[in-house]
């Protein structure tokens, strides 16, 4: 399988969206919607102190009764934060946000910030390995 530096190489995607700890919830909403992203990355000094989604806009928020313009996004984001290195692979990847159960994993290289994988990509990479494999393994059994 690939390695998160390949993947994020073939999705092509230079540039992460963020939102700081103290921005308000509000303020996330309307950058996911513009951006039409579902997760942003927290991003405090520099370094990812948490992730907040559409999934914690829900739970923590509408459910609550709180209001978004009213809240600071430290209040409804998942923290700690689980990353991953560009060394990882595709497979470690899911595993971690199975057992975890994430949809989105920052991507960091040095303690930067260099993206973010959504379990879409990592599904949409795993079915693209299974085709390629079938393939070969028709080609095989064709004597090709």
């Amino acid at each position: 399988m690939k390695t998160v530096a390949q993947l994020l190489k073939q999705k092509n995607a230079s540039e992460v969206y963020t939102i700081g700890p103290d921005q308000l919830v509000l303020d996330a909403l309307r950058l996911m919607a513009q951006k039409n992203v579902g997760a942003l990355p927290v991003v405090d000094g520099g370094q990812v102190v948490g992730v907040v989604s559409e999934r914690d806009y829900a739970r923590k928020m509408v459910l609550q009764g709180r209001s978004s313009a009213g809240t600071e996004v430290r209040a409804i984001m998942s923290a700690p934060v689980i990353t991953v290195g560009l060394g990882h692979s595709v497979e470690a990847c899911m595993g971690i946000m199975t057992d975890s159960h994430l949809r989105h994993l920052p991507v960091v290289d040095g303690g930067a910030l260099i993206g973010l994988l959504s379990i879409g990509d990592l599904v949409k990479e795993a079915i693209a390995e299974q085709a390629s494999l079938i393939e070969q393994l028709q080609q095989y059994i064709r004597g090709e």
